[in-house]
Order: structure tokens, then sequence, then C-alpha cells
């Protein structure tokens, strides 16, 4: 296991420095409870990808080149995830300093909103990229805000390729993240994360309690069967018993 450290040669230390905490969002900017928090997406691909001591899977603080950048060369993304890092540096540093961490995050996503959706797909992009993040996500809802419901962008040569996108069905479309080896899903105005192995989406509290009751019932049913065979055979050795003392 290889745990991300702090630079040796930062010069600050961890509770030094701390980024100031994004200011409060618009109202219409909540959609990123709606599809992120409230459905546990967030928890549930923390579970999925990994080692928490080394990995990041978090949303709503700001992303900064170094200690000192302003506030206008920082960035809030709906979704960060980041591998081989230092989450004890992201938090007690209240956000992502890429010098520190010595990498850029791997993926950022943009939930749509009216107030955002045209910075999304601009101004954001061109950050993002800026940054060096390997890729760049947005998830629409209904498509209006940022002009396609899921778009996703690969750096190549420190410019974004857009990621070829799969329509499975008029209700359904798909990408492939390399970044976290799953296929990104807009399904009927949801978001969902599946894994290209199985083509299952990823373990959720749903389907997890889902599984457990699927087992507890097939235990069940195995114990009905195992007690009803074992009288069966006590009725066939009673019926030998009788026809022997006949």
């Amino acid at each position: 296991m290889t745990t991300a450290k702090l630079p040796a040669q930062s010069p600050l230390g961890p509770a030094e420095f701390q980024l100031p905490d994004p200011p409060p969002r618009h109202p219409d900017e909540m959609t990123s409870v709606e599809h992120l928090h409230e459905p546990g997406n967030t928890h549930h691909l923390a579970q999925f990808l990994g080692n928490p001591d080394t990995t990041l899977v978090t949303a709503e603080r700001y992303i900064a080149r170094e200690p000192d950048s302003s506030a206008s060369e920082r960035r809030v993304p709906d979704l960060l995830i980041a591998f081989d890092v230092n989450p004890a540096a992201y938090r007690a540093r209240n956000g992502y300093i890429i010098s520190e961490q010595g990498k850029p995050p791997d993926f950022v996503l943009e939930i749509a909103s009216a107030s955002t959706g045209r910075s999304d797909v601009e101004e954001k992009r061109d950050a993002y990229a800026a940054f060096g993040i390997l890729e760049y996500w947005r998830f629409d809802q209904t498509g209006e805000h940022h002009g396609a419901r899921l778009a996703g962008d690969r750096l190549e040569g420190g410019r974004y390729v857009p990621i070829p996108m799969d329509g499975l069905s008029e209700d359904v479309l798909q990408g492939y993240s390399a970044a976290l080896n799953l296929h990104l899903r807009w399904e009927a105005g949801r978001l969902g994360w599946h894994d290209p192995a199985t083509g299952e989406h990823i373990p959720t509290y749903e389907s997890q309690r889902a599984r457990a009751d699927q087992e507890r019932l097939r235990a069940d049913q195995e114990r009905a069967a195992r007690i009803q065979a074992e009288a069966r055979i006590r009725e066939l050795e009673n019926e030998l018993h009788r026809l022997r003392n006949q």
C-alpha cells in the first residue's frame, strides 16, 4: 500500500493554511445534491473505488494550483476524484492544492443548473484543462443547460478531447471513464455508475439490501427443503421398520 504524503519541501505545516469556504450556492445549483448526495452516489463511489487512505471522493471545496492562488483562479467542482493522494492534507487545507498533492485530480464532474450551465461548458472546461485534470464530465438531467445530457472530455496533449457517448436506447446514454474504469450513464434523467466487467450498477444501499434479502430468502428456502427432506427420510425409515416387523 502506498500512502501519499505532503511534499517534504512544503513550507507550510498541515494546520498553518486553509483555503476559505466557497461562497454559498445559488438555490438552483442544488442539483448536485439531488443527483450526487441524496442518492448516496458519493458514498457508493468511495466504497467502490478503494483505499480511503489514498483516494479522495469529495465535493464542494476549492481546487487551487497553489496555496496563494487568487479567488479567480480557484474552482469548486460538484464531484472530485483523485487517486494516490493525501486526503488528510485535503482536509487540513479545506481544499485540493495541486502543488501539495503533487498531481491534479483524476476526475471532476459538474451537474447542470440554469445558473451554471454556460460556465460548465466554457470557462470551467478551460480551467480544468489548464489544471491538468485528466477527465472532465458533465451531467444534465434535461440537456437544456449543457446542450447535452451527458458529456465527457479526456486530456490529450494539454487539450480536452470529447469522449464518445453511446445511445443504448432513447432513455439511456453512456460513456466510458478510463480514469475510473466505469461507465457513466444518463438513464431517464438519473446519473448512474456501471461496472464494465459486469454491466451492473456499482453497489448501492438498495442493491446491497436487496442482495441481503435474496440471500436470506435462499437460506430460508434451503433450510425448509432440508427439514422437509429429513422429515421424508424419517417417514421412510419408519415405514421400513414397520414392514420388517410385520
